[in-house]
């Protein structure tokens, strides 16, 4: 009876002696065998459990072969005889039955060729396992094989070779073929077994490189930060960086960044051109504050007691600080709008901002942007370029030390634009709160955020601030100071501080109250107090020289003594005319410096109907003046027929000060009415507003300026654009209670208060 066996994943061949456990036969369900039995072991195309097989599954060819011996622990020596071809295979659950037909095969090869090609294989195998710790081992069990189906056999579990393969070699039908496969698989298998070596060994090689360089390199990191313990003046550049990029606390992209450029440091050495440049970089990226501060509560009334010591006056503008204070409060964040603070020079719009930074208990940092005409100057320079250089903003942001003071960004309306780029659209990306908590200096390369930034910006003037950065900010109006407010301010903040700087005692100089106001009214004319100050600055250091000759020991300032102790006469402002007369009215303009009246005088002489325009009118005026003519024509036809036979010639005086705006309509229309109807305007009355060719008074900006000029020149009755009444609430108590505010809607209103027109 011949029992089959399943064989899969294994190469049988004829005259091979198999060795297999008894388990194995009670695995497949093969009844008990004894010494004699014959086998057929049939070839698996892919491994499937006894239940699962068919006749599909097996390979057309078998080998049969005979059990030689069976020892005590039932382990059974096999011996294979030959080839057989399988046909009639029948697969059930119980068993597998085939017939079988011998299959010859041709010998095509001398056997002294075979035996020697078969030593050249032993030995070659027994040369290949010297090198391995196993190998002595594999030695005695190499020298048992006696032929090269022998050796394929064993070696079939490693052989590189798919089941078709292995089965190849079983169906070939000559010896040289057979000889051929196993020969090929057998020097393959050696061929990688060596290159898997070399590679491991290789490999094993870079290892233990690698891990002595980094042993060495944490002895000498070791060593080293125990001599910078001992020696901290010798510490080296390299490692002092490493320290600061380490305890930074700087972003992933950003420290990546910062250790490339290290990493690039240690290569140059010191002697390279470039290792300034390196050494420049890092400093500037790990003094930067890249930590987020700690939110400090916010005391508003701490703040309004700040804001009122170090500013007198601005009462609106201290209140819209507050209500943004609160809302940060609020949020426990920096939010809300970005301040502009508008007005004239010494109104203390740069300033506020220093006290801001106290009430909020952060730093303080001012950029001033007055004349940048480079993109540069706000993103930096790329360090591709000689000279790199971060931007004002970053380079504010190192100075300050943390990641959320108070930036005030100075003269944001003079910044500039030519060939080098817009610095007021790369300030866009600054001043918005949904862009700069990534912003990038192009020095720095990486990404900072300005989110905790408080910016405050300042200017004189928002009409040469571009339309999308003004649109970021939200504006804030500084009135100028009147004269009262000027006194106090002197007489509590500018006076002492003065003398303590110039180290005058409160008891070596006084100056009286009438000599200060008198300071302030006739040695000034700005609606700041910048150039009250100086006049301060003078007066003291004219004390100073007296004090230190001991000439005097105490020095009071009278308003007698002003003049010899400031050196100069005082200054001429524009005065109410002692007399009226027509075609003259007065105006009221407003100019960085403050408000100022101006007059409008207008002349007619024998001509042909010629206009005659002077005193530097910008084109505005000049156009406030032809609608002025036009208004005057269709309002008097009759008085206007003089303009015929006379040329017209109007005159602002002050002809070396340019002057423009759209204010002037109604002054111009009212002086040209009273010229031609030959009927005087009263000094006492002032008027400011543009008007259309319909005799509308439109609005004007600069309200307080202008009716603190009226003030201050003795004006008493004022006309102004009837859309223009909500801003009174911003000029100061003082100035309303003096004057008489007239407002109108048309310009005939105007000309019938005046009594131009009847």
């Amino acid at each position: 009876m011949m029992i089959t066996v399943p064989i899969y994943d294994m190469i049988i061949l004829p005259e091979v002696t198999y060795y297999f456990k008894g388990e194995v036969f009670k695995e497949m369900d093969i009844p008990a065998v004894k010494a004699g039995d014959t086998l057929l072991f049939l070839m698996q195309k892919e491994e499937k459990s006894r239940k699962e097989m068919t006749a599909e599954d097996f390979f057309p060819l078998g080998v049969a072969a005979e059990i030689e011996a069976i020892d005590k622990e039932g382990n059974v020596s096999v011996r294979t005889v030959e080839r057989v071809e399988i046909s009639d295979l029948n697969v059930t659950k119980e068993k597998i039955t085939a017939a079988v037909a011998a299959r010859k095969e041709t010998l095509d090869v001398e056997a002294e060729e075979v035996q020697n090609r078969f030593e050249k294989m032993r030995s070659t195998l027994l040369h290949f396992i010297q090198g391995f710790q196993w190998g002595i081992w594999a030695r005695s069990y190499i020298l048992h094989w006696k032929s090269m189906e022998e050796i394929a056999s064993a070696l079939s579990s490693y052989l590189s070779l798919t089941d078709e393969e292995k089965y190849a070699i079983l169906a070939s039908d000559t010896v040289s073929e057979r000889m051929d496969r196993i020969e090929r698989a057998v020097y393959e298998l050696i061929e990688v077994a060596r290159i898997s070596e070399e590679a491991e060994n290789a490999q094993q090689e870079r290892h233990e490189k690698v891990y002595r360089e980094d042993a060495i390199k944490k002895q000498i990191e070791f060593l080293q930060k125990q001599l910078d313990e001992m020696h901290p003046e010798n510490v080296s550049d390299v490692r002092r960086f490493e320290q600061k990029i380490q305890n930074a606390g700087m972003n992933e992209e950003a420290k990546k960044e910062a250790d490339k450029v290290l990493n690039r440091m240690k290569q140059e050495g010191k002697d390279s051109h470039e290792y300034g440049l390196l050494y420049d970089y890092l400093d500037f990226v790990t003094s930067l504050s890249w930590k987020k501060e700690e939110t400090v509560d916010v005391n508003l009334e701490e703040a309004e007691k700040i804001l009122d010591r170090e500013h007198y006056g601005l009462k609106k503008v201290k209140q819209r600080v507050i209500q943004q204070m609160a809302v940060m409060a609020l949020n426990r964040r920096q939010s809300g709008s970005i301040l502009l603070f508008v007005g004239a020079p010494g109104t203390g719009k740069t300033s506020i901002g220093q006290s801001i930074a106290e009430a909020l208990h952060r730093k303080y940092v001012r950029v001033s942007l007055g004349g940048v005409r480079d993109e540069a100057e706000i993103r930096g320079h790329r360090r591709t370029y000689v000279g790199a250089m971060p931007g004002r903003i970053m380079e504010g942001m190192k100075r300050c030390e943390t990641s959320n003071p108070v930036m005030v960004l100075d003269e944001v309306d003079k910044l500039s634009r030519d060939y080098s780029g817009d610095p007021a659209s790369a300030l866009l990306e600054v001043l918005d709160p949904e862009q700069n908590h990534t912003f990038t200096d192009h020095y720095m390369n990486v990404p900072y955020d300005l989110s905790d930034v408080l910016f405050v910006c300042t200017a004189n003037t928002v009409d040469t601030i571009p339309e999308p950065l003004l649109n970021r900010m939200e504006v804030i109006q500084f009135p100028g100071y009147t004269s009262l407010e000027k006194f106090q301010i002197a007489r509590k903040h500018l006076l002492p501080r003065t003398m303590k700087g110039m180290g005058i005692r409160s008891q070596s100089l006084k100056v009286t109250d009438e000599a200060l106001k008198m300071l302030i009214e006739d040695y000034t004319k700005e609606s700041g107090v910048r150039g009250l100050k100086k006049q301060l600055d003078t007066l003291c250091r004219y004390a100073a020289v007296k004090l230190v000759k001991g000439e005097q020991k105490s020095i009071t300032v009278s308003p007698k003594r002003l003049r010899s102790f400031l050196d100069q006469k005082p200054i001429r402002h524009e005065e109410i005319l002692a007399e009226k007369k027509p075609g003259i009215v007065t105006g009221l303009a407003w100019t960085a410096a403050g408000g100022e009246i101006l007059f409008v005088e207008t002349l007619l002489t024998k001509g042909t109907g010629k206009v005659k325009v002077t005193g530097q009118l910008g084109e505005v005026m000049k156009e406030s003046g032809q609608i002025a003519l036009s208004l005057v024509r269709a309002l008097f036809p009759k008085e206007a027929e003089v303009l015929k036979t006379h040329d017209l010639h109007i005159h602002v005086p002050a002809g070396a000060v340019p002057k423009d705006g759209p204010s002037a309509g109604i002054t111009l229309t009212t002086a040209l009415a009273s010229l031609v109807t030959e009927r005087a305007v009263s000094p006492e009355y002032a008027m400011t507003g543009e008007v259309s060719l319909r005799g509308t008074v439109m609005p004007i900006g600069g309200l307080p300026e202008k009716l603190m000029a009226a003030h201050r020149a003795g004006i008493s009755k004022v006309f102004i654009p009837e859309e223009n009444v909500d801003d009174l609430e911003e000029v100061a108590e003082e100035v309303r209670e003096k004057l008489e505010i007239l407002p109108v809607r048309h310009v005939q209103e105007v000309l019938e208060k005046v009594a131009v027109l009847c």
